[in-house]
């Protein structure tokens, strides 16, 4: 009878067929409108974060429909979009141009674009800065100054949007207790290493439930999002169930082999949806092969963890997946990431 009364509790605090729209977290897998698992496979669209605080523009190359069905011959059915807070927020003297509400309706054209052609979309803030620093890198951690107000209004934005993955940072460098609840500890800003008060998850998951936000929020880990292992014990409480984890993995990464996947991160997404936010050959450029990424995708794929590999952008570096944006592949990298989203 308890184990019976247990089961029934966990399922009423889960969405139901009836009330559950667009994606959504069922147990350990992400769940789809027709009620079966989704596996996310795509590709981060860098660009979104620099463009607009270095003021000349919001996107990095096109953002039309060509561009995005350039991406969905790939079979591409997920886009991470990294986020800057000063260009959201419009403040810390960026270009009216390519700030506030500027910036905030081209986000809401180029996620209703990728919606159109079949794209799930995690929207995830990454360039930030205290006070009136600018955001023009990633800092060690989410800063208490502006990172609520982003938090709240990605929420209004995209609370009716059931496709719409928010993940309140990128990557940390601050310990797994800041990083959850917040306050004064590694993080450093700027040229004189000025601390600040770091805004943790906990508050960015009550802060988005409390902007009607229902949907899905994406919790990385610590030490650069590569460090899964203290994860299940910080985990934020959310009353809505509806948080996934995320990891970034690269080659030479702390953790970029089997036995340190297994290890760290299978144990995470036996109890939570998993994916790689970010996933791609070594991060240096030393390599513009496949070997890391076959090892990785391969893992992922025995483990239902969903990726989006680094990154759909014409640098010219090995971790560009296309030397144009019409899809072709750069290298190969590239060749090896569209042979196997395609195959």
């Amino acid at each position: 009878m308890r184990r019976w009364f247990a089961l029934i509790v966990v399922l009423l605090a889960l969405p139901s067929a009836a009330s559950a729209r667009g994606l959504h977290v069922v147990g350990d897998r992400l769940i789809g409108d027709n009620g079966q698992p989704v596996a996310l496979h795509g590709v981060n669209r860098s660009g979104t974060e620099y463009a607009c605080i270095q003021g000349w523009g919001m996107f990095d190359g096109p953002n039309d429909a060509a561009s995005v069905r350039a991406m969905a011959s790939w079979h591409v059915n997920f886009v991470r979009v990294p986020l800057n807070e000063d260009c959201w927020l419009g403040i810390n003297r960026v270009k009216p141009r390519y700030g506030g509400a500027n910036y905030r309706r081209a986000i809401v054209r180029y996620v209703k674009l990728l919606h159109r052609y079949g794209m799930y979309v995690e929207l995830s803030l990454i360039w930030a800065a205290p006070g009136r620093h600018q955001a023009t890198y990633q800092a060690g951690g989410p800063d208490e100054d502006h990172a609520p107000a982003v938090w709240a209004g990605l929420a209004r934005t995209f609370r009716h949007d059931p496709n719409v993955i928010l993940a309140p940072w990128g990557e940390t460098i601050v310990d797994a207790r800041c990083f959850l609840h917040g306050g004064v500890c590694e993080a450093t800003y700027g040229p004189h290493n000025t601390r600040y008060r770091v805004a943790g998850m906990q508050q960015a998951v009550n802060v988005m439930r409390s902007a009607g936000y229902r949907g899905v929020i994406s919790i990385p880990g610590i030490d650069y999002a590569n460090d899964l292992s203290g994860w299940l014990a910080h985990e934020p409480r959310d009353p809505r169930h509806q948080l996934i984890a995320e990891a970034h993995v690269y080659g030479k990464n702390v953790c970029d082999t089997v036995a340190c996947l297994d290890r760290t991160m299978a144990a995470v997404a036996a109890h939570v949806p998993l994916i790689f936010g970010e996933v791609g050959e070594t991060y240096d450029g030393s390599s513009c092969g496949h070997a890391f990424m076959q090892t990785f995708l391969t893992w992922a794929d025995a483990h239902h963890v969903g990726y989006a590999a680094w990154t759909w952008d014409t640098w010219g570096t090995c971790l560009s997946l296309i030397s144009s944006y019409s899809g072709t592949p750069a290298n190969d990298y590239g060749r090896w990431v569209h042979g196997y989203y395609t195959g």
